[in-house]
């Protein structure tokens, strides 16, 4: 298995990961994510997002993808991860533990003073592998969330 940041090249295999994500979470019909945005948005001038690749035997498995936020308590940045997904085929091998320690030996080489991210409700075997790896739920936030197309005035 090799962990590797992705480069653009990588951007169709991305976006076809990103896709089979949206298929499990359900949510294929709101993912409209596109090449050209990818590359502009992980690769551009202003990138706003990094991400990471999983490879075995040189076939990519999985991604995660994050970004910088920040914490005012701590005075440090963070490392808000977006989005981990494995192929269902190459779960329980080890792949998602290690894109996530890669993620944490990262934030801790940049200095940053945490790791977040969000879990669906549902998803009770990702919710089962975070605890499993010492992460704490925070039931007592509750995240929100504008959708700049449809603000209200």
């Amino acid at each position: 298995m090799l962990i590797r940041q992705a480069l653009p090249a990588d951007i169709p295999v991305l976006l076809n990961l990103i896709r089979a994500l949206a298929e499990y979470e359900k949510l294929a019909q709101v993912c409209v994510a596109t090449e050209a945005e990818l590359e502009r948005h992980l690769f551009g001038p202003d990138r706003a997002a990094e991400a990471i690749i999983a490879e075995v035997d040189g076939t990519a498995v999985g991604f995660a993808l994050w970004f910088r936020n920040f914490s005012t308590f701590l005075a440090k940045p963070g490392l808000y991860l977006e989005d981990l997904f494995v192929l269902p085929e190459y779960r329980g091998a080890g792949v998602g533990k290690a894109l996530l320690l890669y993620l944490v030996n990262l934030a801790t080489e940049r200095g940053y003073g945490r790791v977040e991210w969000s879990v669906l409700d549902w998803n009770a075997p990702a919710i089962g592998f975070y605890k499993k790896l010492g992460a704490v739920p925070m039931d007592d936030w509750t995240q929100f969330r504008l959708i700049l197309s449809e603000r209200a005035e």
